[in-house]
């Protein structure tokens, strides 16, 4: 076990300044997930141009650690597909396993220590994923309509 404290200042200021937080006014897909063992619950907007995120809001209604997450993702989102989010999400997941931390994660190094707390640093980061497979689905299916999954 580190000293590292879990709730760094940066970790505080990412999740102050609340990046992306509230709703899009048309979103072309999104996701709620939540964290059964906390209560945490994030739901994930996202506007798309040709699979990728184009525009990214989120309302989270959880601890600092998802708060921040969630306002770090909004910031780093644009542009990315599915790809790119598979690829952050095991580098946070090895990050968190003791690795090196991705672009603008070193906020979240005292999470590490504390495997319970992990699921709160990638719970935005998987429904924006869940948000854009259901998209890709949907657009796979004619007469598909807006993915959403509010479970």
């Amino acid at each position: 076990m580190s000293d590292e404290p879990l709730y760094r200042r940066e970790l505080l200021r990412l999740a102050a300044d609340a990046t992306g937080a509230g709703h899009l006014a048309a979103p072309d897909a999104s996701a709620t997930l939540s964290n059964p063992a906390c209560g945490d619950r994030v739901t994930v907007e996202l506007s798309l141009h040709d699979g990728r995120i184009a525009a990214i809001a989120h309302d989270t209604r959880a601890c600092i650690l998802t708060q921040a997450s969630a306002a770090l993702l909004a910031a780093q989102a644009a542009g990315t597909g599915i790809a790119e989010l598979t690829a952050m999400e095991t580098a946070i997941k090895a990050f968190l396993a003791g690795g090196s931390p991705p672009p603008g994660y070193q906020a979240f190094a005292g999470a590490a220590d504390h495997p319970g707390r992990h699921i709160c640093v990638l719970l935005p980061l998987r429904a924006a994923l869940k948000a854009l497979q259901m998209a890709r689905s949907e657009r796979a299916e004619p007469g598909g309509v807006r993915a959403q999954n509010h479970g």
